[in-house]
This record gives structure tokens, sequence and C-alpha cells, in this order.
């Protein structure tokens, strides 16, 4: 279940626009005397419910295991689970824009709240990767170890590309801009969001037709699946704000250096995580990354599965990380679960 901090002053964005107060939903999990304290920052359309989306890497018996570990996950500003965005106001399009920095300046306060002056662990992938190098680079002497999967220094021009034709196809939706309205739209936006989360391969593998048939094609009954599936579960208005927010990630924005000088701000022994088959944040990003950060390891997954692979291939993805949290292979529990759902 979600816990809540309420924040009661006013919070200022990157924007210079003001929220009058703010509302962060989280979760916290384990004791308070852990061995660990682990960070996890979510991807795009996640929640502050890390056990119930990454189940491979959070839980009983796993690699972060909440009977010995303190896990925090906290949900992002604009998301519609519980932290303060579009959902709240009876005009939702009117909530403003919010950033990667945003974000992080949020979770610092709750940090704060916590009393964390220090995290042994920030991982996040994809968008949450995103967060967790920007608070790396922001507090870099809160963080013992970091861990950045499937993610980047600055969103590319693919990335944003992918973003907008979301968003163009969210916006057809004549109903967009109304309470409830944008489901629509917001249907046809995570279709197209699936061709990017996925690969060709995946596709080939679990799309492919034994018969010569002239309609009724399982990739378009897929799409259309997950398409309908997410509206049951995300929010139009968010969506369009968060893909936002992924667009505006820049580490090099408000610092005048370059990146190279940004990343070697941060302080956190590193691991880097790429996937061999992601073509929406391909491994060139995660090699830029661990080039810049002071004494980065690069780990590679192979995989067929596109940038969904971190919610998928949990054994090479917890091989990784046990590997680099422990330096050996001991503590690494092999785990076959399926993702729940897809979570970029």
């Amino acid at each position: 279940m979600n816990k809540q901090f309420s924040y009661r002053q006013s919070f200022q964005l990157e924007s210079g626009k003001v929220l009058p107060e703010l509302t962060i939903a989280y979760s916290d999990y384990g004791p308070r005397d852990a061995r660990r304290i682990i960070w996890v920052c979510h991807a795009l359309s996640g929640s502050a419910q890390v056990i119930d989306w990454w189940p491979g890497l959070v839980g009983k018996d796993r690699l972060f295991d909440p009977e010995s570990d303190r896990v925090i996950c906290a949900n992002v500003l604009g998301s519609c689970y519980g932290t303060s965005g579009p959902v709240d106001l009876d005009y939702p399009a009117e909530f403003p824009e919010v950033t990667i920095k945003d974000f992080v300046k949020a979770h610092q306060l709750l940090a704060d709240e916590l009393k964390l002056k220090k995290i042994d662990v920030l991982i996040g992938a994809s968008l949450g990767g995103q967060q967790a190098v920007e608070w790396a680079v922001e507090q870099p002497a809160r963080f013992d170890q970091l861990i950045l999967i499937a993610t980047n220094a600055h969103h590319s021009p693919y990335g944003i590309a992918f973003n907008e034709a979301q968003r163009l196809a969210l916006k057809s939706d004549l109903t967009f801009g109304l309470k409830n309205g944008g489901k629509e739209g917001l249907k046809a936006a995570r279709a197209i969001a699936m061709l990017s989360y996925r690969s060709y391969t995946d596709f080939e593998l679990k799309q492919s037709e034994d018969s010569l048939k002239s309609t009724g094609y399982k990739a378009a009954s897929y799409v259309r699946y997950q398409g309908e599936k997410f509206v049951d579960r995300f929010n139009p208005y968010s969506y369009n704000l968060l893909t936002k927010a992924m667009d505006s990630h820049d580490v090099r924005r408000g610092r005048s250096t370059s990146l190279q000088q940004v990343l070697e701000q941060i302080q956190a022994r590193t691991l880097v995580v790429g996937i061999d088959s992601d073509t929406l944040f391909p491994i060139s990003e995660q090699q830029q990354l661990a080039a810049h950060i002071p004494g980065a390891e690069f780990g590679l997954i192979e995989s067929p599965h596109g940038h969904d692979s971190f919610l998928i291939d949990y054994d090479k993805l917890n091989k990784l990380l046990s590997e680099f949290l422990y330096n050996d292979f001991r503590q690494y529990k092999p785990t076959r679960l399926k993702p729940k759902t897809t979570l970029n």
C-alpha cells in the first residue's frame, strides 16, 4: 500500500511555475535497521509498488529482499498513482509541464523527510535510469552504489521523435482536454510505444503466423491489446506529461560544463547495463555513460526482447547485478518470472 508524504510549502518547477503544495506517493519496505537502503526509480508508467512491477529483483528471496533490505520507491510528479499530477485537477491538461530535474528535486525532499543521509544503492531503468543519473550528479555524496539500466545521459532525437508520435496520436482524440477524455488516443499512443519497447526479433518470435492469412494478424491484435490494457491503468494526461519529461532529460542543462565534466561528478561505484537489441536506448548510450562516470563498469544483456528486456530477462539481469554488488555469484538466485506488465 502506498504511503504519502505531504509537502505543505510551495514547490517551484524547473520551468519557473509553482505548485502550491506537493504530495508524493511512495512505498517503503523492510526494516528500519536494514543491512542496506535501496532506492528504486521507476520507469515511465510505473508506480511506487516496485514489488508488483519488478518481481524478479524485489521480493522475498530476491536480490533486493525486504526481509533484510529497506527498499524505497517513489512515484514521480505528474503520474496518476498518488503523486501530485493532472488527475488532481478538474482541467487536467492545465497541470504544468515537469522535467526529470523536477522528479529528482521532489524525491530529495522525500529522502530528507525519511532522514536518509546515505543511500546504499540507487537503481533505475529507462526513465528511472534518467532520474538516477540526474540525482547522482546532483547529490554525489548521497549514494554508495549506482545502477543504471537501459538509459542515457540525455534523451536522443530518435526517442524524442517516438514520444512526439505518441503525443500526436494522443491529441488526435477529440476528447483530449476533457476531464475523462483522451482514452482512444492513449490506446493508439501505447500501440506506437510497443514498437520501441520490443524488437524486430521479439515480434518474429512471438507474433509470427503459421497460415498465409490476409487479415486478423497476431501482431496487430497484440499492439491493440496492449493499448486497451494500458487505458485501464493509466491516465492520458499523465502520459502526455511524462513523455515530455523524458524528452527534457539532459544532465548538462543548467550546469555549463561538458557532458564528461558533469558525469565525472558522480562519486558512487557505478554499473551501467545495456541491452544489445534495444533500439530506443541503444548500447552506445550506456557505453557513453560508462566511459565518463569514474570507474564505472559496463554490463551487456544479450536478449531478443529489446528495451523491455529489463522486465523480462531476470536471470541475466540478476547475474550482472549480483556480480557487481557482491563481486561473485554466491548471492545469485535464478528467477524465471514473467513481467506482469510493460512499464516503460
